[in-house]
């Protein structure tokens, strides 16, 4: 990389990517994870924009939680947070899972940087209360922290339609990813007018 590039990169607005496999790309071509479309198709906006891939595959919102001072170091100028689906496929307490979501949220927001809340819901194989329970404290968040930006729901228009997925049924495709990153766009705009503000 020539010194020109890191000058030019070091002007772009920062957006983390924080979350697990769907943020990381899993089961995906190179270049065609979320971060890596979401880069693009902001890019091609004529937004000067670098998107930090913060994924790791497998990830709850503890692990998220106890990672967070380190994926912040950098100072990020937006955080866009998307955990969760772990810990509802593995059953947690969405009380503990709120907390977690909580903790980064204010790590975030000390930072200094804009917050985008993802939210995600549960495996309906768990029992409606259960799913009652997680659905919601996603809104809850939002209404608790009303200077973060929040989009309800990180698969809508992709969960449950299997062109838009892989063969596990979980994971997007890219043309799925695709379909994502059209549709979280306007709120990403909506951080980009933040940060300039």
């Amino acid at each position: 990389m020539t010194g020109g590039s890191v000058a030019a990169l070091a002007e772009d607005t920062v957006i983390l990517g924080f979350g697990d496999s769907l943020m990381a790309g899993y089961g995906l071509p190179q270049n065609e994870s979320f971060p890596d479309q979401l880069q693009q198709a902001l890019r091609d906006k004529g937004y000067a924009v670098a998107v930090v891939n913060a994924g790791v595959s497998g990830d709850t919102s503890a692990g998220g939680l106890s990672r967070m001072d380190w994926a912040l170091a950098d100072s990020p100028d937006i955080v866009l947070l998307e955990l969760g689906a772990n810990d509802g496929l593995r059953g947690l307490d969405p009380a503990q899972t709120k907390a977690n979501l909580a903790g980064m949220i204010e790590k975030s927001q000390a930072s200094g940087a804009v917050v985008i809340l993802a939210g995600m819901m549960a495996p309906r194989n768990l029992g409606a209360d259960y799913a009652e329970e997680f659905d919601a404290m996603y809104p809850a968040l939002a209404e608790t922290y009303p200077n973060i930006l929040f989009y309800p729901f990180f698969l809508e228009g992709v969960a449950a339609e299997p062109a838009l997925n892989q063969v596990d049924g979980i994971h997007p495709n890219d043309a799925g990813v695709s379909v994502i990153v059209t549709n979280i766009l306007p709120i990403l705009e909506q951080a980009l007018q933040r940060v300039q503000e």
